[in-house]
């Protein structure tokens, strides 16, 4: 299909790398997804459950609630669980093949991720122009049984990840040790559903009042105390909602007080609720609860009950909305504490509950995570034009340059080397229309390592890109360029695929007219979504520069005075350094090739040329001609 771009600046595509189906029990990934699609984002809700297919794609459902949420389901052949391994090569290929056609197909050209399990991240690390967002939800870990490839892609995932959002104090504590970026979003209640009391709940057939608790019944159930707590109040029903996976009712089966309904739908959960007298949060302390930031808590308090939890971390925060019980003895006391509120006290409470939770809903965590991200600090970018004459070709590059970088930390600099055309005083109109780009008008033609040497000299970026004007970039570019050095801590200079170069970034392409250029530019890098090119030598006509690397390697050689070889000369000294050079595949920049230096008589440009060459060979030995790309030769993959 056709492919229509994004509007500019508008907000991001949110991908949710889930680690459940939407229809599976209703949990934080949903509430997370459905109070971001709220917001206004389209919100694209990729499930764990994929779909057995030969060829890639996707199949799409449409969700209720929003005006643009999606779950989308990938195929992959084989459709592995995520839970067991890592993504084989193969599993990754097609992922990255499937998660293509929903990028072009919704020209999601910009976007968040957020990954909710670790498999998802290698995919996720090849994706064009989108922040990477771990929302860890619990200690991994702490499950006992999560095999140790997927912990090992967690901790990467933990240090490298642009934000880490956490549930808990504790997990808090625990990211920090990778990241610095870490922002604790907490649980919460669907307020308005719960606050509620249905026209119809559950009725105990003997009129017993009822001690309950929904959600999983699972190693993390404490049941020596729900058998205490029977015990000890046999009169009451003890009501356990939800799926038993240890064997609980077996083990509870000789207690007459106690009843267990299995699994219900969300749905039905306000049904079970409004019935209970107390609440309870049974867990045994261990690492995975002391990490736990409890959701069903939010909704008990959400319907104004009495709660009674174990000592955790996380229930602090509730302060005298909840009784916390240190032993089980305490525990059943406060049970029942809890047993004998009545009258206008009881109302008093629950009416305190009710109104903490009014303010600890999904729309509120929905908030504070765009809050989150608004903090984010990416490397600083700083991208250096060097111009002389050719104001149109100038005037479409700074164009493209602010239409499409969609990068929130970008510096642009202008250096012009003398100019006799009107681009000095387009420059300094445009600067004053955009007062966040700097101009540096020379007095005189420095050339093009001078010119450029002029502009990294007062650049502020971590990283520096020098950019030909003779250039149109393309949307999401500098995103995508950075993700390499991000991935690749041995990488010291990269460049794009582009139509017109005399060396391997050169790709064959199909557009003649510049208005069809971004489309055909994305069907390209799409197909080559987190892939590198291996080159010698890279054309400075759009390079990137570290500036650790800058900083070790100096300048560009002025000798080399109008041009030619000043390029090669750098390759040469990032590659004494052990450095890689790479072309990344999956970002295209438009070239008009040597505008400057086509107005050359060819004789000056031949004495350039080859005064240069002698230059660069008396420095580095035999100059080694650049080729074009061998077809058969492999990207790599990052």
């Amino acid at each position: 299909p056709s492919v229509q771009l994004p509007p500019v600046g508008g907000a991001r595509d949110v991908f949710v790398f889930a680690v459940i189906d939407w229809h599976f029990r209703i949990q934080r990934p949903q509430h997370i997804a459905r109070s971001l699609a709220e917001s206004g984002r389209r919100v694209f809700y990729f499930s764990n459950h994929f779909v057995d297919a030969d060829e890639p794609g996707y199949q799409l459902e449409r969700l209720p609630g929003a005006d643009a949420l999606y779950q989308v389901k990938l195929h992959v052949k084989g459709a592995p669980a995520i839970y067991f391994d890592a993504p084989s090569d193969q599993t990754l290929a097609m992922l990255t093949r499937s998660i293509a056609k929903v990028i072009r197909d919704f020209s999601a050209l910009s976007s968040l991720s957020i990954v909710q399990h670790a498999y998802w991240y290698p995919l996720v690390k090849r994706l064009p122009n989108s922040y990477r967002i771990y929302d860890c939800m619990d200690h991994h870990e702490g499950f006992g049984n999560v095999p140790a490839k997927l912990v090992e892609i967690e901790k990467k995932m933990l240090s490298s990840a642009d934000l880490v959002t956490v549930t808990s104090s504790w997990l808090e504590d625990f990211a920090r040790k990778y990241n610095p970026s870490v922002a604790v979003v907490r649980n919460a209640a669907e307020y308005s559903y719960f606050v509620t009391r249905p026209q119809q709940v559950f009725r105990d057939d003997k009129g017993r009042r009822i001690i309950g608790y929904y959600g999983a019944i699972a190693e993390w159930f404490d049941l020596d105390l729900v058998r205490n707590i029977a015990l000890a109040y046999p009169d009451c029903l003890v009501l356990l909602v939800g799926n038993d996976t240890v064997g609980a009712k077996k083990e509870l089966g000789d207690l007459p007080n106690v009843e267990f309904t299995g699994e219900v739908p969300y749905i039905t959960l306000p049904f079970y609720l409004h019935a209970f007298d107390v609440c309870l949060l049974p867990f045994r302390v261990i690492p995975l609860t002391l990490a736990t930031n409890p959701v069903k808590v939010y909704e008990y308090l959400a319907a104004g009950k009495s709660v009674v939890c174990v000592d955790l971390p996380e229930v602090g925060q509730f302060g005298g909305l909840v009784s916390c019980a240190g032993s089980n003895d305490d525990f059943i006391i406060k049970v029942g504490a809890a047993l004998q509120e009545s009258g206008g006290l009881a109302e008093h409470k629950s009416a305190e509950r009710r109104r903490f939770a009014s303010d600890q809903t999904w729309c509120h965590r929905g908030a504070e995570l765009s809050k989150a991200l608004k903090a984010v600090r990416m490397p600083r970018v700083s991208v250096i034009i060097l111009t002389f004459n050719n104001i149109d070709l100038t005037r479409a590059c700074l164009d493209s340059v602010l239409l499409r970088s969609d990068y929130p930390n970008l510096e642009v600099i202008v250096v012009d080397n003398a100019s006799s055309d009107d681009t000095p005083a387009y420059l300094e109109d445009f600067t004053r229309r955009n007062p966040e780009v700097r101009v540096v008008l020379n007095r005189e033609n420095l050339g093009f390592a001078a010119g450029n040497n002029v502009g990294l000299s007062i650049a502020t970026g971590d990283y520096m890109v020098l950019l030909n004007n003779d250039t149109v970039v393309t949307h999401g570019w500098v995103m995508t360029l950075l993700r390499h050095f991000q991935d690749d801590p041995k990488l010291g200079l990269l460049g794009p695929v582009t139509n017109n170069i005399g060396n391997e970034a050169k790709i064959e392409t199909s557009y003649s007219d510049l208005a069809d250029m971004p489309a055909a530019a994305l069907s390209y890098t799409l197909a080559h979504m987190g892939e590198t090119y291996p080159m010698r030598t890279v054309a400075f006509f759009c390079v990137v520069i570290p500036r650790r690397i800058y900083e070790q390697v100096g300048p560009l050689d002025e000798e080399f005075g109008r041009g030619f070889f000043e390029d090669d000369d750098y390759c040469r000294r990032v590659e004494k350094l052990g450095l890689r050079i790479f072309c990344a595949d999956d970002v295209f920049v438009h070239h008009h090739l040597s505008a400057s230096f086509n107005k050359l008589k060819w004789q000056d440009r031949e004495k350039i040329f080859k005064d240069n060459k002698k230059i660069y060979e008396a420095k580095w030995g035999v100059w080694v001609p650049h080729t074009y790309r061998d077809v058969d030769k492999k990207g790599v993959s990052q």
